[in-house]
């Protein structure tokens, strides 16, 4: 067993995208949506999420356009929260803060108000997030009743994202909040079927920067 001790980090990512250059050599993704798809294989391993990953809607012009704009961001998790890179932000507006990033869930009210309703607290912090989600970037990797609950108002025209990251992962309801995002006219980037997760959401707006001018 042989340990490149020596790469830097950098050269870790470097050699890593080289690998996956090698190993997948032929898609049908565009060069933007391949730095995408890039960065989920990247993030797990699993160049089977290449199937699975769809794009509608123009995700990528609407997603760059909304980050040069601030427009906020709202996570379905404080994971997706933290692993956002906030310098990478600041190529497309130097105004970009962490406080332009916003997750409700272990919000204290939340719990209360998920208690009162007899619902869920994803769907909870939904209800409080809703003038951020509204004209705002969406990003969901864990709960798909969050994402079920954004289509839902979204076809109810009571909300309208800018763009939606939509990637829960498990087994209930996760195909299902998938499909209500696939029927809407929203610019979307989605990993369709039980596979997602968090990190999946992060690398995907990691990898949508990689394509701006900005992050030339």
């Amino acid at each position: 067993m042989r340990i490149a001790w020596h790469l830097s980090g950098a050269e870790i990512e470097a050699e890593s995208f080289r690998c996956i250059e090698t190993e997948m050599p032929k898609h049908d993704f565009s060069p933007a949506e391949w730095r995408v798809a890039r960065r989920l294989i990247h993030a797990s391993a699993d160049f089977g999420l290449a199937e699975s990953l769809a794009f509608a809607h123009d995700p990528i012009a609407a997603g760059h356009e909304a980050l040069r704009e601030r427009a906020p961001i709202y996570c379905d998790a404080n994971m997706i929260r933290s692993g956002i890179s906030v310098p990478r932000l600041r190529r497309f507006n130097p105004d970009w803060s962490r406080d332009d990033i916003h997750c409700y869930i272990a919000d204290e009210d939340i719990a209360r108000r998920a208690a009162e309703n007899g619902t869920t607290r994803a769907l909870a912090a939904v209800e409080k997030g809703r003038k951020v989600i509204d004209g705002g970037i969406v990003l969901i990797g864990n709960a798909p009743l969050a994402l079920a609950g954004i289509c839902r108002l979204t076809a109810a025209r009571e909300l309208r994202p800018r763009l939606i990251i939509g990637m829960p992962v498990g087994f209930v309801n996760v195909v299902e909040s998938k499909e209500l995002l696939r029927r809407l006219d929203i610019p979307q980037i989605v990993v369709t079927g039980r596979r997602g997760g968090s990190p999946l959401a992060v690398a995907a707006l990691h990898g949508l920067m990689e394509s701006a001018p900005e992050c030339a």
